[in-house]
């Protein structure tokens, strides 16, 4: 692909606002080396395919020559940008925000080249800042434009409290644009706000706004909310070619191009491909397993890709177990159905538990237990317990 189509596609796969286009176009086609930032709110460590939704973005400018900043918010992540949820995030000490975003480049590191990265904090300059230097910054926004922002008025509507050193994440935000003279900014559409502040800053301290591009925010596995760990709907970078492999092929058909445009490398070309096999009738299983893979290999290798379709294939299609199951010893001989699973830690909780085997989720040796007041006796010989589609063990007696 050369740079004319590399910019095409970055301005037009998997976007949905380029502030300014025209702009934006011609400074990627002049040969400019532009600065581009990403800042991260490093509140939470384990990354889930979702938030590399706007790595890939990153990847596709890393790829045209550009200087990658990826700003860490060691400050911005002490006080917490307001949340969808209609509430004050909590926020972090300053140790716990480092240490996540140390975690955080080795997982990015599997799209990015984080060699070729300038890494940031943002404490660095606003953590140098005066009570008289906040009051300046603020002068650039009024109350109503603050008060603009979605989340703020579904707090208002729904008579929930806005803490004053809300309106500030903005303005910090916007100002680590200045300190790093940012060209280019990306971000979700959930940080639009955000992003536009930066423009409306570096044009009042005497610089040229940044341009701002948009990727859309991903489904969970549930086809309705966004991904994420709080929901149980997401796919994790660091998760096993196995578990990748099983959860893609658990989506809603009606999201299977959309996460091939948003969470895979297929080109355009591939997309309208892909678009006329599903509109063609072609066996959705068929295309989400071409999307398993693909997840797979962009995470793990093509191997592992392999491997893991031929154990799907090998579970479900043909209704067998595994190649390799774990076997799990213990000394207790009779269990109780929920305590089993939770104590081989197959579940999270035991009313997660409770609600698969009312689900229908949880067999022993391929028979679906109907309560979970049943008991298991365990023998020598081990029982093979069934979680879910992919979690399975041998569990024995001493």
């Amino acid at each position: 692909m050369n740079d004319t189509n590399k910019i095409f596609s970055l301005l037009n796969k998997g976007t949905v606002d380029v502030i300014v286009r025209d702009d934006l176009e011609k400074k990627l086609k002049s040969g400019k080396k532009l600065r581009i930032k990403l800042g991260i709110d490093p509140s939470g460590s384990d990354l889930h395919i979702g938030h590399m939704v706007v790595i890939k973005k990153l990847k596709e400018f890393q790829d045209l020559g550009h200087h990658i900043l990826l700003l860490f918010g060691n400050f911005t992540g002490q006080i917490g940008d307001p949340t969808g949820k209609s509430e004050t995030r909590a926020p972090k000490t300053q140790e716990q925000l480092e240490a996540n975003a140390q975690h955080y480049l080795k997982q990015v590191g599997k799209i990015l080249d984080t060699k070729n990265v300038e890494v940031v904090w943002n404490a660095d300059w606003l953590s140098a800042m005066t009570f008289k230097d906040v009051v300046k910054l603020a002068t650039h926004f009024t109350v109503a434009q603050m008060l603009e922002r979605d989340m703020f008025q579904d707090r208002i509507a729904k008579n929930l409290p806005i803490s004053m050193h809300e309106f500030f994440y903005p303005l910090m935000q916007g100002y680590d644009s200045v300190a790093l003279k940012a060209d280019v900014e990306l971000g979700g559409t959930d940080q639009t706000f955000n992003l536009l502040a930066g423009r409306v800053l570096q044009k009042a301290y005497g610089q040229e706004p940044q341009n701002v591009l948009t990727v859309p925010i991903l489904e969970g596995l549930d086809g309705k909310k966004k991904m994420g760990k709080s929901e149980n709907n997401y796919i994790g970078v660091n998760e096993s070619p196995k578990d990748i492999y099983g959860k893609a092929m658990s989506i809603p058909d009606a999201l299977i191009l959309k996460y091939f445009e948003l969470a895979t490398d297929e080109t355009m070309d591939e997309l309208v491909d892909i678009r006329k096999q599903l509109d063609g009738g072609v066996n959705p299983r068929d295309i989400k397993m071409r999307l398993a893979r693909d997840l797979v290999a962009l995470y793990h290798d093509e191997k592992s890709a392999k491997d893991a379709e031929d154990e799907f294939i090998n579970i479900f299609r043909n209704k067998q177990t595994p190649d390799e199951i774990e076997e799990m010893k213990f000394s207790k001989k009779d269990w109780n159905i929920v305590e089993l699973i939770f104590d081989a830690k197959m579940v999270s909780s035991k009313g997660e538990g409770r609600r698969l085997v009312q689900g229908g989720g949880v067999k022993i040796d391929n028979v679906k237990v109907s309560s979970f007041e049943d008991m298991v006796e365990l023998n020598k010989e081990g029982r093979l317990i069934q979680v879910g589609k992919r979690k399975f063990i041998l569990a024995k007696i001493k």
